[in-house]
C-alpha cells in the first residue's frame, strides 16, 4: 500500500482508517554530547533503572514503563560518535536547549509525590519549574538534563481551575 502524504493547501490530512492506532510511547532517543553525564543523571537524579548498557555501541537502555503490548517503554541515550557513524553525515553536531530537535519529553508521576520530587531536586541543587495546565488538571515539574534536553514530569489529578 503506498500512502500519498500530499494535500491540497489548507486540506487536513487524515488516517481515518489507520489499522494501528498509537497506544503508549515506545521510545524517546537522545543524542548525547557526553553519554557517561546523562547516563548518571537519568539513573541518579531522576531514578531510571538501566535495562541495556552496551558501552561498545555507545548506547544505554532506560526503562520508562511497562508499555502497552509487551513493548517495554524506553529512554535511549546515544552517544553522539556512535549516532554520527550510523546516522549522521560526517560533522553533524548535537545541540541541545532551544536548539535540539527535541522539545522535551515527559514523564508521567504521581501528583501526591510531586512536592517530594522538587524537594529532593531542590536538596540537590537542580533548578526546576512548576507549570500547572488547569484546562486539564495536570501540573508539570521541569528540569534540563546534561545535554540541554527539557525534562516533565507530569501528573494528573491536580484541581482544575
Amino acid at each position: 500500500m503506498v500512502l500519498d502524504a500530499t494535500a491540497r493547501k489548507g486540506e487536513r490530512l487524515r488516517m481515518d482508517n489507520n489499522p494501528t492506532p498509537i497506544r503508549d510511547l515506545g521510545k524517546i532517543a537522545i543524542r548525547c554530547n557526553d553519554r557517561m553525564a546523562m547516563k548518571s543523571f537519568y539513573e541518579d537524579i531522576v531514578g531510571l533503572p538501566v535495562l541495556k548498557d552496551l558501552p561498545d555501541s555507545g548506547i544505554t537502555f532506560f526503562e520508562i514503563s511497562k508499555g502497552h503490548g509487551g513493548h517495554t517503554c524506553v529512554l535511549a541515550l546515544f552517544d553522539v560518535q556512535a549516532v554520527q557513524r550510523e546516522h549522521f553525515p560526517k560533522g553533524a553536531s548535537v545541540e541541545g536547549g532551544a536548539t535540539s530537535t527535541l522539545h522535551h519529553f515527559a514523564l508521567t508521576v504521581d501528583y501526591g509525590k510531586q512536592d517530594d520530587l522538587c524537594a529532593f531536586l531542590a536538596a540537590r541543587g537542580i533548578e526546576y519549574t512548576v507549570q500547572e495546565f488547569p484546562w486539564i488538571g495536570w501540573r508539570g515539574v521541569f528540569i534540563t538534563d546534561p545535554g540541554g534536553n527539557i525534562v516533565e514530569f507530569v501528573a494528573g489529578g491536580h484541581p482544575r481551575s
